[in-house]
């Protein structure tokens, strides 16, 4: 009995694994725009802990039991779907299956957290105020769903399909509430609804960015402009001579 008094505070302290995990806990990295900003994958879930912190918030989705035939029988698990988000541009889906409730729900929301993502915002309109809609059209497919988000004014709210209910949580985590929302595809499958969320806000990252955009990640593909530009008039510089 006594043994386990030190348990909680052994769970609490955070020893890094990774060499990220080390320059973060140093001090090293001061966002994850920068570990974005080269593609560091992230293996640990106390990395997006240390940077979001209490702002990031998870929901379950759905508990569904799964089963496999084996020779003793069926085998009974629990598969778990987990959204994390910190309604600021920041969002992760989890998906884990296991004996028990409690450990896939406790899984999912670890891979969650590992797989955040950041999130492209814009304006509909006049760029006034903060960023608060996705910046243009795109649309996202897994299976035989497919999704596609465009640009809505302030007041609009989220799409409130009952269909693309998930979708509407989805968009509410990361921030971008006022967004019209088109839907095809079978409702059954949820994971294919997340799934397709997610493909298509991360798409928003791979269209063209300005420098005005006012978004946090458009920091990356502004200095991969400049350094075009500064490579393009070297070349012309050297071919001069």
């Amino acid at each position: 009995r006594g043994g386990r008094r030190g348990r909680k505070d052994e769970e609490e302290k955070w020893v890094p694994c990774t060499k990220l995990g080390r320059l973060v806990q140093q001090g090293k990295i001061k966002s994850l725009e920068q570990i974005y900003l080269f593609s560091m994958p992230v293996k640990e879930y106390q990395i997006v802990e240390y940077f979001l912190g209490s702002a990031l918030k998870d929901e379950v989705m759905k508990i569904m039991p799964v089963q496999k035939q084996t020779r003793a029988g069926q085998r009974t698990r629990f598969k778990a779907f987990v959204v994390v988000g910190d309604s600021n541009g920041h969002v992760g889906l989890g998906v884990k299956c296991a004996k028990e409730v409690a450990t896939a729900i406790r899984g999912a929301i670890i891979l969650a957290k590992m797989s955040c993502i950041p999130i492209r915002r814009g304006y509909w309109g006049n760029k006034i105020g903060k960023v608060h809609t996705v910046p243009t059209k795109v649309t996202g497919k897994c299976g035989s769903v497919t999704i596609r988000l465009i640009p809505a004014p302030r007041g609009a709210g989220a799409p409130c399909i009952s269909v693309v209910s998930h979708a509407c949580t989805w968009l509410m985590r990361q921030g971008l509430r006022p967004a019209h929302c088109g839907h095809a595809g079978s409702p059954v499958n949820l994971f294919s609804w997340l799934a397709g969320s997610s493909h298509c806000v991360s798409r928003l990252l791979g269209c063209g960015v300005t420098v005005d955009c006012g978004v946090r990640g458009c920091s990356r593909w502004a200095r991969l402009a400049t350094y075009l530009c500064t490579i393009h008039c070297t070349i012309q510089i050297s071919c001069s001579y």
